[in-house]
């Protein structure tokens, strides 16, 4: 991968489409290399500034830099945070274009996936953390223990866990549920398997063996998609997880960058990848089953029409693991900021509050520019009366 390339993701664009094929032997030297450069990307500020401030929100600092000493002034005020790869992209634009607009808030965003932000969430090593899961009873009890409250969760976006794939030839691949849920599984092996050719009549479906690519680290994008293979799948065994025990044979990749390269650079490849990067990375998605029975290409409407008529539960941690909407893309889900109730600092609650704010309203159209599901109105309203608990 050269100069631009990495340019172009630091700056939340397109990874290597179908027409920038890198090297196979160097495939998982340039995700790592991706990874870092998106990391970095998220880092920096409109502004160009570089430093982050790493404070503990239950008060046990740590060193302040100059930056900290600026913002006490009332100059800069700088957040940081760290978590799910899956809403990344439209994180850095918010917090690039809030930033435009407030200069003086500066907020840096580590994109080390769901299991590692609620890591540094229940240590207190971040201002705030981010997830694709909602927080399990343990986590909630663990932070509880901690810091003497209970974490509050609000969800910012919602997205589509799509089956993005690599095969010469074929456009508009149709997955039933039994296809898929083999090919998940490890029980459907190569691409002309029936259950496959069933519903692709007249494509050009190989003898080759199916590499399916999965996440390798702790992923709430996982959760996601083991989510609904449980409630969707009865061959599938191996619960709903940001990580799970994947057949033998199945190949790992970090972070939704990673995977999306993986199958960008290898031919007869699968994976589960979330909407926006397989979009952003011009990669094939297959159309799958609902619950309905119908055959669902993924799309920002389809993929909202999962939530409507659900209820929300009181710690806002909806999931519609399979959606009985016969409009609906069945793996669908919401992503959430996960908040201290009471943060020691003052200016960075009020500075982050805000950033939030914002986010849930001017900045919807942003997240539907990248192919992210913007929150109805009802859910807007509960997302900001949990804010609201922010003290």
């Amino acid at each position: 991968m050269n100069d631009e390339q990495l340019n172009r993701f630091s700056r939340g664009e397109a990874p290597p489409s179908n027409g920038e094929k890198p090297d196979l032997n160097i495939g998982r030297s340039f995700t790592i290399r991706t990874l870092l450069a998106l990391t970095l990307g998220l880092s920096v500020s409109a502004c160009n500034k570089s430093s982050e401030v790493a404070s503990s929100p239950s008060g046990t600092a740590s060193p302040a830099t100059s930056e900290s000493a600026s913002a006490s002034s009332g100059s800069i005020v700088s957040v940081s945070g760290a978590g799910a790869t899956y809403p990344a992209p439209i994180y850095q634009r918010w917090f690039v274009e809030y930033n435009k607009v407030n200069p003086g808030t500066q907020v840096s965003y580590q994109s080390v996936g769901s299991g590692a932000g609620v890591e540094q969430f229940l240590a207190g090593t971040v201002d705030f953390g981010a997830s694709d899961a909602p927080l399990k009873a343990d986590e909630r009890a663990k932070f509880k223990t901690k810091f003497g409250g209970e974490p509050l969760q609000v969800p910012m976006t919602g997205g589509m866990v799509v089956f993005a794939y690599n095969l010469d030839g074929v456009k508009d691949l149709k997955l039933s549920r039994t296809a898929y849920c083999g090919i998940a599984s490890g029980k459907i092996t190569k691409w002309n398997d029936p259950a496959i050719v069933k519903t692709n009549a007249g494509a050009k479906l190989p003898s080759e063996a199916i590499k399916f690519f999965h996440r390798s680290d702790g992923s709430g994008t996982t959760f996601q998609f083991t989510n609904h293979l449980k409630a969707a799948c009865p061959e599938w065994t191996a619960g709903a997880s940001k990580s799970v025990d994947w057949s033998k044979g199945m190949i790992g990749a970090r972070g939704n960058q990673g995977v999306s390269e993986e199958i960008a650079a290898i031919p007869n490849s699968i994976g589960y990848v979330e909407y926006s990067f397989a979009k952003q990375a011009n990669l094939s998605m297959a159309a799958i089953e609902n619950k309905s029975g119908k055959s669902i290409a993924p799309s920002p409407a389809a993929g909202a029409e999962a939530f409507v008529g659900e209820k929300v539960p009181a710690d806002l941690g909806l999931t519609v693991p399979d959606s009985t909407n016969p409009k609906a893309y069945p793996i669908s889900g919401l992503t959430w900021l996960l908040l201290y109730p009471q943060p020691k600092d003052a200016t960075k609650t009020t500075a982050l509050k805000a950033v939030i704010e914002w986010a849930l309203t001017t900045g919807k159209s942003s997240a539907t520019d990248l192919g992210y599901l913007p929150l109805d109105d009802e859910l807007v309203a509960k997302a900001k009366v949990e804010l609201s608990k922010v003290k």
